[in-house]
């Protein structure tokens, strides 16, 4: 099948879109809300979330329960309209969200309509060891196409889907309208380091917060700004461990900020932080962010980031859970504003070159088409 250029192949998405705020529901909205995208693509939106809050993510309960029947009603109904070419899936690796959504993959499954699963989680490795979970993947993969945010991730799947039925599809965000080199040209006199993501402990919050006190102990200018949505770090437990540790004066939280006070503190801050080690994280679309503000990186390399991060070019990739390191990669970055600065530019040109959102789009748009020629 040749699909020509005034031709849009009818595709049908089921994916995430917020609230909750996270990579995948930031992903989703993107797509669907994407000219570049619908003009190529005749495309159906059904939205996959079941809960509008983060820390209900993975907790079952009757609401969530009444939302997904309402979910698979739309999904039939939908069906039933129209004969798509592709549905556009947003898979859930594992855990409960996989065994929800595999009802859906049965569904479409039983109306032969192709598949291709765009992952924004991993963890089908780690699952699979289960005699269940590995038939159910078996099933679930067999006959589809997916695609993945780097190659680094691959492994993930490999064990039910030839490389050859896979394509990558780094994330692109939009790119900010304000001018961060006057901002790189005058640096603070004291370092202003930032985190920004949910704070959850396997984002690394509480290594960070252990680099901190190695930081104020060797008498580093600094202060930490922590940014983002409670979830199993809450207020309470935050504030506890700063006093405990006394370190209240060089780190403070902030709550969740959108939009225009998101970007505020992108562009008061020196250096980004994000010392995940979480085990569904494939990206780190936070890392784009902080890159197109001229900010250099300390990660770690967990999922796709080194694909993002480059060591000692655009920041710095540390091991995971090891704050010794990052409390190293801290004091250098806070002490050497001219590293900090070329680092930062070298981030900006690799995100304008790499990851914005045109080139997501044109990298979707085109791996879409592809699989509806197949």
């Amino acid at each position: 099948m040749t699909i020509n250029d005034t031709y849009r192949p009818k595709v049908l998405f089921l994916m995430h879109l917020p609230p909750p705020v996270h990579g995948a529901a930031m992903a989703g909205n993107y797509i669907k809300n994407s000219n570049r995208i619908n003009n190529k693509i005749d495309g159906t939106y059904i939205n996959l979330a079941t809960n509008k809050e983060l820390n209900l993510s993975g907790k079952g309960n009757f609401k969530k329960i009444v939302t997904f029947f309402a979910i698979i009603k739309n999904v039939l109904l939908t069906l039933k309209k129209c004969n798509y070419q592709l549905c556009h899936m947003s898979l859930t690796a594992s855990g409960p969200g996989f065994y929800k959504d595999l009802v859906l993959v049965y569904l479409l499954k039983r109306r032969k309509t192709k598949i291709i699963y765009h992952f924004h989680n991993k963890g089908v490795a780690a699952a699979s060891q289960n005699r269940l979970n590995n038939w159910l993947y078996k099933y679930a993969f067999k006959d589809t196409w997916s695609i993945l945010l780097s190659p680094h991730l691959y492994k993930d799947v490999s064990r039910y889907v030839s490389e050859t039925n896979v394509f990558y599809c780094p994330y692109g965000i939009p790119i900010s309208e304000n001018d961060c080199s006057k901002k790189v040209e005058k640096q603070n006199k004291i370092c202003n380091f930032l985190f920004l993501s949910n704070m959850i402990e396997e984002k690394g919050v509480y290594i960070l917060l252990d680099a901190i006190k190695k930081l104020k102990n060797d008498k580093v200018n600094f202060h930490c700004h922590f940014v983002g949505g409670w979830s199993d770090i809450t207020p309470i437990k935050f504030d506890n461990y700063l006093k405990l540790n006394n370190i209240s004066d060089v780190a403070s939280a902030h709550g969740p900020k959108y939009n225009k006070e998101k970007e505020s503190f992108y562009l008061k801050s020196d250096v980004f932080i994000f010392p995940t080690f979480y085990h569904y994280e494939t990206f780190g679309i936070v890392n784009l962010e902080a890159m197109q503000h001229c900010l250099p990186i300390i990660s770690t390399p967990e999922g796709g980031i080194p694909d993002i991060v480059v060591n000692e070019k655009t920041g710095f990739l540390v091991p995971k859970k090891d704050s010794q390191q990052l409390a190293e990669r801290m004091k250098l970055l806070a002490d050497r504003p001219d590293i900090r600065k070329e680092m930062g530019i070298a981030g900006k040109q690799r995100f304008e070159e790499l990851f914005t959102i045109e080139k997501f789009e044109e990298r979707l748009s085109d791996i879409l088409i592809k699989a509806c020629e197949k």
